[in-house]
């Protein structure tokens, strides 16, 4: 199954995925969005939220 994946440096510590993501599975780390791989669901509501599209799908 995919999950989310942040480009760290692209990422501006916006929050929008962390809003975004139903599951929870988006912290801040280091001035950067994080994303826990076990309890990313794979749904892809990051992905669309992320204005710098920063956020891929990756398996």
């Amino acid at each position: 199954m995919a999950v989310a994946f942040v480009n760290k440096g692209d990422c501006t510590a916006c929050e929008a995925c962390i809003d975004s993501c139903p599951v929870e599975a988006i912290s801040m780390v280091d001035d950067a969005a994080f994303v826990n791989a076990d309890e990313c669901t794979g749904c892809e509501a990051c992905v669309s939220e992320c204005p710098v599209e920063c956020i891929e799908m990756k398996d």
